[in-house]
């Protein structure tokens, strides 16, 4: 049976959003960085801590009760991804990491002179590994680049850049400075007729849709729990028979078996007890007989919330004078945005703004949030950049009529 969604019930999950500073309540609005954690996540990381705490492939009993969260937890982030088996999924510190890593790995492939293509619209963590491996492999850079009006790139934007030297696309499900959300199963379905690999970040999509690795069309998808009510962890889904045709760097001691090739040293397993218990978290809102229907049904009880929180927050940003929105803003195409916007205000500097937000104890991100690629196509990055409010399912209303008084009361006493 589904948990009754409300906003109150959600938020009593999370002690963090029942904190004050000088009695006045914290708004958490830079969750597009990092989410806050439910008790959940607390306690499954406490008790491994408290009684799994040991290294793997022994015989006494808190490695083999180690052994056993290990295994829960990838299973968990299989459904999560709706992955094919436990056995494609690679955990690591986080999504930059694990992309140094696998840009790595999977540049092994690929020879001077061979192009990949990468996006205007990705946080650089999409960006500067396969940068940094195209300086050193000799390969050729080509660009995937959006509107600036529209915020959004056209149907083509792949196909102009694509060639039969394309031996990789890299590129994200939605964006972490404009919000959209790309039609990546369409890139994906190009790059592959293409005959190459495709790369998505799904970081900033994660905490907002069901994602379906299956459908999806794509090689390789990677996100970071963290930014999805989990602990500091990233968690990676890839095609088996990729991931078995790789090379994995790792040390010798370490066999070939996935995806242990590609876990290198000793990982988190607190980070991965407290990851299957954002996952158990989520799935409290479904219905279904499996993890994996539960998940992709409590997206749908989610997104409904969500979207009109966002249709609220731009409906009020919409009325300020001089304040330009940097993303979709239609009501009838929330669906193709996450809960991030941003934008700018003549006359304010993004960094001012964040500054008198904080004082408001409300917290948001300015600057270029390490998107810069999106903002320097926007010609942002000397202004400043944006200001970034990033909204999740435990937010309120009366919480988005707080930031837009603040903004109020800084236009006025400016």
């Amino acid at each position: 049976m589904s948990f009754d969604f409300s906003a109150d019930a959600v938020r009593a999950q999370f002690p963090a959003l029942s904190l004050t500073d000088a009695g006045v309540p914290r708004i958490y609005f830079d969750n597009p960085a990092g989410t806050q954690v439910p008790q959940r996540v607390i306690d499954r990381t406490v008790e491994c801590l408290a009684t799994k705490n040991a290294n793997l492939g022994g015989y006494f009993s808190t490695t083999v009760s180690a052994g056993e969260l290990v295994d829960q937890a990838h299973q968990a982030c299989a459904d999560f991804y709706n992955a094919a088996s436990a056995s494609e999924i690679v955990f690591g510190q986080n999504m930059t990491t694990l992309t140094f890593h696998m840009s790595r790995c999977l540049g092994r492939k690929f020879k001077a002179g061979d192009e990949i293509v990468l996006s205007r619209m990705d946080h650089d963590a999409n960006v500067a590994p396969w940068l940094l491996l195209a300086e050193d492999k000799g390969l050729v850079v080509r660009w995937m680049d959006f509107d600036p009006e529209t915020y959004e790139f056209p149907e083509d934007s792949l196909r102009r850049v694509l060639s039969e030297k394309t031996k990789l696309v890299s590129l994200g499900l939605a964006s972490n400075c404009t919000g959209t959300v790309n039609d990546v199963k369409h890139f994906a379905a190009e790059a592959k007729a293409a005959g190459a690999l495709v790369y998505v970040d799904a970081v900033q999509y994660a905490p907002h849709y069901a994602i379906d690795v299956e459908d999806l069309g794509a090689d390789i998808l990677v996100s970071s729990a963290y930014k999805w009510f989990g602990p500091h962890q990233g968690v990676l889904w890839g095609r088996e028979a990729l991931l078995r045709d790789t090379f994995g760097y790792k040390v010798r001691p370490a066999g070939e078996d996935l995806p242990h090739k590609f876990e290198t040293g000793t990982l988190s397993h607190e980070g991965m007890a407290g990851t299957l218990g954002a996952i158990e978290y989520l799935e409290q809102f479904g219905t279904g007989e499996t993890r994996a229907k539960r998940i992709a049904s409590a997206w749908k009880v989610m997104v409904q919330y969500e979207h009109a929180l966002t249709a609220k927050l731009i409906a009020g940003l919409k009325t300020f004078k001089g304040l330009t929105i940097r993303g979709i803003t239609s009501d009838n195409a929330m669906h193709r945005r996450v809960p991030t916007v941003s934008f700018t205000l003549d006359g304010h500097h993004p960094e001012s703004l964040a500054k008198a937000f904080a004082r408001d104890n409300i917290f948001v991100w300015s600057g270029h949030n390490y998107a810069i690629e999106p903002v320097s196509r926007m010609g942002l990055m000397e202004s400043g950049g944006v200001l970034r409010v990033g909204l999740a399912h435990y937010n309120t209303e009366a919480e988005v009529d707080a930031l837009l008084s603040s903004l109020t009361r800084q236009i006025r006493n400016a």
